[in-house]
């Protein structure tokens, strides 16, 4: 096999495999859509209520990360509803 052939045959190989690896990520890309229902559902789902312990109940909403906290006791804390951010996650505002 000649140089020339060789070089051809190389560069072939690469255009095929560019070729493939963007039809790939083309056809992986297409089936992101969310279908009405799911969104619904995970409207419904949204929000987690959590005891932490016997004081203090929280309300968490798994869509933005942020929650709410509430003491039971009077003299405990605050016995208002403050929203807090959440610790996992940076604050994007």
């Amino acid at each position: 096999m000649s140089k020339n052939s060789l070089s051809i045959s190389i560069i072939f190989l690469g255009v095929c495999i560019l070729l493939g690896s963007w039809f790939i990520s083309q056809s992986l890309g297409s089936g992101t859509q969310v279908s009405p229902i799911s969104e619904e559902l995970e409207e419904q789902y949204r929000f987690d209520f959590i005891s932490a312990n016997e004081q203090i109940i929280i309300i968490f909403d798994k869509k933005t990360g942020n929650y709410w906290r509430k003491f039971i006791e009077p003299n405990e804390g605050p016995t208002k509803w403050e929203k807090q951010q959440s610790p996992v996650t940076t604050q994007e505002e």
